[in-house]
C-alpha cells in the first residue's frame, strides 16, 4: 500500500523533480490534508452537542409528565445565576476531543517510525469515518463520545505524522499545511452550521461529511509526489549511497548549505559538534532527549498561546453575553466562534508575508487577553459585543500565527537528523495547553454561574 520512492541517506526534504507543477501539487496536498485531517475535529463538538441535547430530549420525555415536558427551559439554563449559563456536560465532550490526542502526541513519536505513512493515513481516514458513522447512529450517550474519541485519535495521529512528513517536501508546504487546518476550523463550522439551518438532520449532516476522509486518502495517495516509506532515523548509510539523482543531491546540498548558516546565526537548536549526531542509525534515548531538551523554548509558547485561548473559548466565550443586542444569545456565541476560526485561517495563511521567530510574545499577548476577558466576565465593564467580536478575531490571529511560526522555525532551525522527529514531537504543545485549559474552565465556569 506505501508508495515506494528512492530514499537519501539523512534527507532533509524531498519535494520530488518535477518543478514548479510538483511544487504546486505537494503544496494543495498538504493544505487538503490539513483540511480533512482537523474537520473531524472542528465538527464533533457541535455534532455530539446536538445529537446529545437529542438522546436528552428523549429522556426527559420519557421520564417526565407531558404537562412537564413543555416548561422545561430550552437548553436547562441556570436560572440562579446573573449570567445566561448552560450546563458543563458538553465539558466531557471537549475532554474527549483533546486528551486521546495528547496521549497519542505524548507517546507516539518514540515508536511511531516503525509504522510506514501509508498505513498511518489509512488508519487516520478510518478512525474519522468511523467517528462519524458512531455520532451519527449513536442511541446512547456512550455511542457519541466513543465516535468523539475516534475523530481525536485521527486528528491527533494525522497532526503529528503529516508534520513530520513535511521535512521530506520543501519547506513552503508547512504554508498549506497551515492554511488547511486554519480552513478546517471555517469550513467544518460553516457547513455543519449551515446544513442544520437548512434543515438537514445532524444524522444526514455526517453522513454527507464522509467524503471529507475519502478527500484525505486521495490527497496522500495520488495528489502528493511519491514520498519515503518510512522516517528518516530508521534508514541507515547503506540502503542507498549511489541512488541519488542530480535533483536530490541539489536538493540536499541546499539543505546542508542552509544549516550552515542558521548555525552560524547561532540559531541551530541542536549543537553539530557531538559525534554521534553525523551517525545514520535509529536516534539513541540520549538524542531524542536532547531534542525534547531544545524543543522547550518553542513548546512552551505554544502550549501557554492555546491555553490561554481554550480558556477563552471553554470557559468565558458563553459568558461574555449582551443582552441589549441585537444578536441573541445563542448568535452573539455562534459568531464568537466564527470570527475566532476566522482570524485562525487568516494568521495561519500568513506564513508567505509574516515570519515571526519571537513566538513567546504571542504567548505573552494571548495572556493578556484572557486576563482582560476574565476581569469583563466578572465585572462586566465592555460596553458592546462588538468589541469583544474584534477581541476573539484577535485571539484567532494570535493563535494560528504561533502555530504556523513555531512549526516553520522547529523545521528552518533543526539540523536534518533530528527535524522529523523533532516535528512530531513538538505538536504535544498546543493540544497539552487545550487538555489544560479544558480542565481549569470547569471550576471557573462553575464559580460565575453560582454567583
Amino acid at each position: 500500500m506505501e508508495r515506494s520512492a528512492s530514499i537519501n541517506a539523512d534527507p532533509p526534504r524531498q519535494p520530488g523533480s518535477h518543478g514548479s507543477c510538483g511544487g504546486w501539487r505537494n503544496w494543495v496536498g498538504f493544505w487538503l490534508l490539513g483540511l480533512c485531517n482537523n474537520f473531524a475535529y472542528v465538527v464533533m463538538l457541535s455534532a455530539a452537542h446536538d445529537i446529545l441535547e437529542k438522546q436528552e430530549s428523549k429522556n426527559s420525555t420519557t421520564s417526565a409528565p407531558p404537562e412537564l415536558v413543555g416548561n422545561v427551559p430550552s437548553g436547562n439554563k441556570s436560572n440562579s445565576s446573573g449570567y445566561d449559563c448552560s450546563p458543563v456536560s458538553t465539558g466531557a465532550v471537549l475532554l474527549a476531543d483533546i486528551l486521546p490526542t495528547l496521549i497519542i502526541k505524548l507517546f507516539a513519536p518514540f515508536m511511531i517510525h516503525v509504522v510506514p505513512y501509508g498505513f498511518r493515513v489509512l488508519f487516520c481516514v478510518a478512525m474519522a469515518a468511523t467517528s462519524f458513522l458512531l455520532v451519527s447512529f449513536s442511541s446512547a450517550v456512550w455511542m457519541s463520545i466513543v465516535g468523539v474519541i475516534f475523530a481525536s485519535i485521527s486528528a491527533g495521529l494525522g497532526e503529528l505524522s503529516f508534520l513530520s512528513l513535511s521535512v521530506f517536501f520543501d519547506r513552503n508546504v508547512l504554508e498549506g499545511w497551515g492554511s488547511g487546518t486554519g480552513a478546517a476550523g471555517v469550513a467544518g463550522s460553516l457547513l455543519y452550521s449551515g446544513l442544520i439551518q437548512a434543515g438537514v438532520s445532524p444524522q444526514i449532516t455526517l453522513l454527507i461529511m464522509l467524503v471529507v476522509p475519502l478527500v484525505m486518502f486521495a490527497s496522500y495517495f495520488y495528489l502528493l509526489t511519491p514520498v519515503p516509506s518510512l522516517p528518516q532515523w530508521r534508514r541507515s548509510e547503506t540502503e542507498h549511497p549511489a541512488e541519488d539523482s542530480p535533483e536530490q543531491e541539489r536538493l540536499i546540498k541546499e539543505s546542508e548549505d542552509e544549516e550552515r548558516e542558521t548555525s552560524a546565526s547561532g540559531r541551530i537548536l541542536f549543537p553539530l559538534n557531538v559525534a554521534e549526531d553525523r551517525s545514520t542509525g535509529p536516534l539513541t534515548l540520549k538524542e531524542k532527549g536532547r531534542v525534547i531538551k531544545g524543543l522547550w523554548p518553542f513548546v512552551l509558547p505554544l502550549g501557554l498561546v492555546y491555553f490561554a485561548e481554550y480558556f477563552i473559548n471553554q470557559g468565558l466565550m458563553e459568558l461574555l453575553f449582551f443582552h441589549n443586542f441585537f444578536l441573541s444569545h445563542a448568535e452573539q456565541y455562534r459568531w464568537y466562534q466564527t470570527l475566532y476560526q476566522v482570524g485562525v485561517l487568516v494568521s495561519r495563511s500568513s506564513l508567505r508575508c509574516f515570519k515571526f521567530r519571537r513566538v513567546w510574545i504571542f504567548s505573552l499577548l494571548q495572556m493578556m487577553n484572557l486576563v482582560l476577558l476574565l476581569f469583563a466576565v466578572r465585572f462586566q465593564f465592555l460596553p458592546s459585543a462588538w468589541i469583544v467580536f474584534a477581541l476573539i478575531l484577535y485571539e484567532g490571529l494570535l493563535g494560528g500565527a504561533a502555530y504556523v511560526n513555531t512549526f516553520h522555525f522547529i523545521s528552518k532551525e533543526t539540523e536534518s537528523r533530528y527535524r522529523e522527529f523533532a516535528m512530531a514531537t513538538a505538536s504535544v504543545g498546543d493540544s497539552l495547553g487545550i487538555a489544560l485549559a479544558g480542565g481549569a474552565a470547569f471550576p471557573v465556569h462553575d464559580y460565575f454561574c453560582s454567583l
